[in-house]
């Protein structure tokens, strides 16, 4: 039985492929990785949508654009220009239009609306929280990173309240509880305090990965940050 795990994307992502043969002997202009609950997006000549594991459309509509689905909901940009989410059988989550959507991630997703601000809704399309931002970020661990109007970056939980509450010029998601935070210096770890970790920093930094991160100090030499500091 074909699970749509299973289902592969051609080399040049315009056909599917499942156990080394097409399927559907069909060919569209541009296809993207099914993702559950086992739909996937498709572009050709009528336009953007999404098919099921038989290659059918779920829906009568077309679009401009259209992206994976997460949390049974996918972004879709019509021929106005408007961006909003869908669910998995094809229908607006609300009647609210964005210049800009992401993908939902632990059940919300960040938007943009026409004036430029940030934020994010629930999954059926209902703000968090009150207020804008310049950016905001995927959820993760249940905190995203957002920029305030100072274009200073800072954490903030699923209700939308400041997690710790300090001002970075730059800031990662936490990962393994620990966040990448870069100063007037340079980058470090932080706690989910906004504490640092340590006094170095270093000009490019990734997250940890099993207690150890890679990084490159300011002589262009790589070397490995410990979180047994």
């Amino acid at each position: 039985m074909m699970e749509f795990k299973d289902i592969q994307l051609s080399e040049n992502e315009t056909y599917f492929v499942w156990e080394g043969k097409k399927l559907w002997g069909k060919t569209f202009l541009k296809v993207m990785k099914f993702h559950s609950p086992g739909l996937a997006p498709v572009q050709d000549e009528t336009g953007g949508y999404h098919i099921n594991t038989d290659g059918f459309p779920i829906y009568t509509e077309r679009y401009k654009r259209v992206f994976g689905f997460y949390c049974h909901r996918a972004a879709v940009l019509d021929f106005e220009n408007n961006c909003y989410p869908i669910d998995e059988l094809g229908k607006r989550i609300s009647p609210e239009n964005y210049a800009w959507c992401g993908n939902f991630q632990e059940n919300m997703c960040t938007v943009k609306d026409f004036f430029g601000n940030y934020f994010h809704i629930d999954v059926f399309g209902k703000r968090i929280y009150k207020e804008d931002y310049k950016y905001a970020g995927d959820f993760r661990e249940g905190i995203a990173c957002v920029m305030k109007d100072s274009n200073k970056f800072t954490h903030i939980t699923k209700t939308g309240d400041l997690l710790h509450g300090k001002y970075f010029n730059d800031l990662g998601v936490y990962h393994k509880g620990f966040a990448t935070a870069k100063d007037s210096i340079s980058w470090f770890h932080i706690d989910k305090l906004g504490n640092p970790l340590y006094s170095n920093r270093y000009a490019v930094l990734e997250p940890f990965y099993n207690g150890v991160a890679f990084a490159q100090d300011f002589d262009g030499k790589k070397v490995w940050v410990y979180d047994d500091f």
